[in-house]
């Protein structure tokens, strides 16, 4: 399905070592999302080396400039296809990854991928701004991200109530984003913005991460419903 050596040498290319039983689970899920893609609308992206740059690459971005520590306990907010989840996953069996989307058989597409290529990880059927006030998932993880294109201070609110105090969110984004305009958003939220890590993939496309610690709890209003949020963001 994808050209492994592309994949291999793009991916050591951002520092990213990739063995064989990695590729093979990449080759899967390519393959897995084409098929699926033609019953369900999982992503407009299905030429193989357009899956292994716009989707595998531009996932593995965040091993280049984000800390995970062995084990870390990762969520993937509103993960649809499974971007950036499931290729940290891949990359890096270690990590505690949870799934998280609005939508079961997005959902129950993963579960697939993860069965046929041998890994494991929770997933959660829920509304973002749900599972922020839940107990089971509010302040329960080392890291919370998203490839989303919602404005940097609302996906601020959908992401950092999942953050334990210590841990991070790293926001993958395109370029162009105001991000000075979310300073308030952030520092409600509990948040302090580190850094932005501005780059282009191999296809010349622009990217930034946003990286934002969580240096105290958000407080207990956060996250609101959706409406609320997308008629009076902070």
């Amino acid at each position: 399905m994808i050209n492994k050596v592309l994949l291999k040498q793009l991916a050591d290319d951002i520092g990213v070592a990739l063995d064989g039983a990695a590729l093979s689970r990449f080759d899967t899920y390519a393959e897995m999302l084409v098929e699926t893609n033609k019953v369900m609308n999982l992503t407009g992206i299905t030429e193989p080396d357009e899956i292994v740059i716009k989707h595998f690459i531009d996932s593995l971005e965040l091993l280049k400039y984000a800390v995970l520590p062995d084990g870390a306990s990762v969520i993937d907010v509103g993960t649809g296809a499974g971007f950036p989840g499931l290729p940290l996953l891949i990359a890096r069996p270690d990590i505690k990854l949870t799934l998280l989307d609005s939508l079961n058989k997005r959902l129950s597409f993963l579960q697939g991928v993860l069965d046929e290529c041998g890994l494991s990880a929770q997933i959660v059927h829920a509304r973002a701004e749900d599972g922020g006030q839940s107990k089971e998932l509010r302040e329960r993880f080392d890291i919370a991200t998203a490839r989303a294109v919602a404005p940097l201070n609302v996906l601020s609110e959908y992401l950092l109530p999942f953050v334990k105090v210590g841990g991070s969110m790293y926001a993958l984004k395109g370029t162009g984003e105001d991000i000075a305009s979310s300073a308030n958003a952030i520092a409600t939220l509990g948040g302090k913005h580190i850094k932005d890590y501005s780059y282009s993939l191999p296809n010349g496309d622009g990217r930034i991460i946003v990286y934002v610690k969580k240096i105290s709890q958000s407080p207990t209003q956060y996250p609101r419903k959706a409406k609320k949020i997308t008629a009076n963001p902070l």
